[in-house]
């Protein structure tokens, strides 16, 4: 029995007449005749009473129809799911992020951006660092990581760039270095070189080391080693700190609305390499499913840029 049969039959018991499903099948008559008795011939009974003027539902036939249309409509509605799956409609987004990464407007537009396109997939949102978010990717436990810098490399992981924001040196109200400045017309360019004495707070090597190695290479490049005071977990605690008096750092230029009232976010002149802070995916490179597939491409069309795998 094929699915065939059953709308063969289901068109007869609804037009009570094999001409006319003929016509709307869109097939000669005879054909469909012979496709019926054959059903009835597996079945074992009869599903129609013949006579002059059409055809009639047997007792069996009544009880076959409801059961053939019950199936018709579970195949249709299962074709639905799938190809809606298929195209990324339905199904399950996870999404990591680091809290630098979040503190970017792109991050929660292209959030917000994708639920409202596609509303019948669940994105499952996660928070860690950068190490957890690659490790969490290349286990799978998340479909994409939104984090700063790539860390390391694995071959069932990949990267693309989405942009490159400017890295701003955050120091309290009252900094030495803001002497004399007056901060109305704008926060004072600093010199890295400025920096060798001043305690840093930083999050935590493996947590970000592509950020952390780059800021000691640019220090050592400006002829010294930055005294780390503080080592966390998240850079909004560093902020957190700077405001406090404990401490500088050195952060991405979309957090520079974070404690304004007791910080103040200055360039950095003369680093060599620049601090750039990237925004970065990171998701596997194998069986990627179309809800990935769909989140990449929105987040290229709202970044305004091709993304570039790494």
């Amino acid at each position: 029995m094929e699915l065939r049969h059953l709308r063969y039959f289901v068109m007869v018991a609804e037009e009570r007449h094999f001409t006319r499903a003929a016509a709307r099948l869109n097939m000669q008559q005879p054909p469909l005749s012979q496709q019926i008795r054959a059903l009835e011939e597996e079945l074992g009974f009869e599903l129609f009473k013949r006579h002059p003027k059409g055809v009639d539902l047997t007792a069996g036939g009544q009880v076959f129809l409801q059961e053939a249309q019950e199936i018709l409509a579970r195949v249709k509605e299962g074709s639905l799911k799938a190809s809606r799956a298929a195209h990324g409609i339905e199904g399950q987004l996870g999404v990591g992020f680091t809290s630098s990464a979040a503190a970017h407007p792109l991050i929660p537009r292209i959030i917000r951006a994708y639920r409202e396109r596609f509303p019948g997939v669940a994105v499952v949102l996660k928070e860690g660092s950068a190490q957890q978010l690659t490790e969490a990717a290349i286990e799978g436990s998340v479909d994409v990581g939104i984090l700063r810098a790539p860390v390391g490399q694995h071959q069932s992981i990949e990267f693309h760039r989405l942009l490159n924001e400017e890295m701003l040196l955050t120091l309290p109200v009252g900094h030495r270095l803001l002497a004399g400045h007056d901060l109305s017309n704008g926060a004072p360019c600093i010199s890295l070189n400025d920096l060798a004495d001043e305690p840093f707070i930083l999050v935590r090597r493996p947590g970000a080391p592509g950020m952390y190695a780059n800021l000691i290479k640019a220090c050592q490049c400006a002829g010294f080693n930055p005294k780390i005071a503080f080592e966390v977990e998240r850079m909004l605690t560093n902020v957190s700190l700077v405001a406090a008096g404990a401490g500088i750092s050195i952060v991405p230029a979309s957090m520079k609305d974070v404690h304004k009232e007791s910080v103040v976010y200055c360039p950095i002149i003369d680093a060599r390499p620049r601090l750039h802070a990237p925004i970065t995916l990171v998701c596997r490179t194998f069986n990627q499913l179309p809800p990935l597939r769909n989140f990449i491409d929105l987040s290229r069309e709202l970044s305004g840029r091709r993304i570039t795998k790494q």
